[in-house]
């Protein structure tokens, strides 16, 4: 499938790798491949996002990423209904940090001895690259570029569609700006 994107889409592959394993995170997620696509400039992604008026919040998305994964990756929506049950996932952090430090919930395996090589990508990231695909499809397009994965991202429930939608980036806002207002009501 890879020999299928174009040059964009296989920066923001490797980016996400780049930013997982800077981060010392066990597996690739779709909160990678987000942050990859942030650092992009030049692409269709990045014009999407600049006209949906992500060029001043992507430092807001970073962080709201970053909260995340604090969370164990729980998305905002996630962390409500188990409120709702009563579980109050801020107190869990809160006493798993007090134990273990900051950040201890996050999947970090920094200085942890775990094997160095490249870091894999999880069931969520394999899941949005193959979604990007078929919308790729969808849209007759015939590469996958990175257009193609941020549109996955909205389209897949998760913490980077949460925190895209919470700056304005939607499923539908984004297809819109990318294929106009045809595509974004047949969509």
């Amino acid at each position: 499938m890879f020999e299928r994107f174009t040059k964009d889409a296989r920066a923001v592959v490797t980016g996400a790798a780049e930013h997982a394993e800077g981060a010392g995170a066990g597996t690739v997620d779709a909160g990678h491949l987000l942050l990859a696509l942030l650092d992009r400039q030049g692409s269709r992604a990045s014009f999407a996002l600049a006209a949906l008026g992500l060029a001043e919040g992507r430092e807001s998305v970073r962080e709201a990423l970053g909260e995340a994964r604090r969370r164990a990756g729980l998305s905002q929506a996630e962390t409500e209904a188990l409120a709702g049950l009563g579980i109050d996932v801020a107190e869990i952090v809160a006493r798993v940090e007090e134990v273990h430090g900051v950040g201890a919930m996050s999947g970090n395996r920094k200085g942890k001895g775990w094997w160095s090589g490249h870091t894999p990508f999880g069931r969520e990231a394999k899941d949005t690259l193959v979604s990007s695909l078929r919308i790729a499809l969808a849209h007759r397009d015939r590469h996958i570029g990175d257009e193609h994965i941020l549109l996955a991202l909205t389209a897949r429930p998760g913490v980077a569609a949460e925190v895209l939608a919470d700056h304005g980036v939607t499923n539908a806002s984004l297809t819109r700006v990318l294929y106009g207002e045809d595509e974004a009501k047949a969509g």
